[in-house]
């Protein structure tokens, strides 16, 4: 699984003109799913997303966590975090999972990240066409691989 984390004074997911998501004060989460990925990375990365120090403490230090501070979070599917570039000019998304094998870990990422944060999340709808929106905080924008942990 990979990740990119932006921290954000505010972001939100449209489909189709309606808002489907949407949150203040928090993070969104954009999250690639490959077909290697299992349920151990869903758990490893929940645990690094609600833990990452990445909000000001009182002494203007990232030092607090998104489940410190009570923010919230906006995670979206976006399956183009595995695109291959190497070769020509048009990415390639063999390493995407497709939908069978992806929305069962989307699913139980949802899931674990309302647990790991301690109440619900915010989410897209998998496979849409979304038009996401946001306001970076910081700028703050971390990219994270479930394969790669050292």
């Amino acid at each position: 699984m990979r990740v990119v984390i932006q921290r954000v004074l505010n972001a939100s997911v449209q489909v189709d003109g309606d808002t489907v998501g949407e949150i203040n004060h928090g993070i969104l989460v954009l999250l690639g799913i490959e077909d290697a990925d299992t349920m151990e990375d869903v758990i490893w990365l929940s645990g690094k997303i609600t833990q990452l120090r990445i909000f000001n403490d009182v002494d203007g230090v990232m030092n607090v966590s998104i489940k410190d501070n009570g923010g919230d979070i906006l995670l979206i599917s976006q399956f183009t975090l595995f695109a291959a570039t190497k070769k020509g000019n048009r990415p390639s998304y063999i390493r995407a999972s497709k939908p069978p094998i992806a929305i069962p870990l989307y699913e139980q990422m949802i899931a674990q990240l309302k647990t790991d944060l301690g109440k619900p999340i915010q989410t897209g709808i998998f496979g849409a066409d979304m038009q996401v929106s946001l306001v970076n905080d910081g700028p703050v924008t971390i990219l994270i691989d479930s394969k790669v942990r050292e």
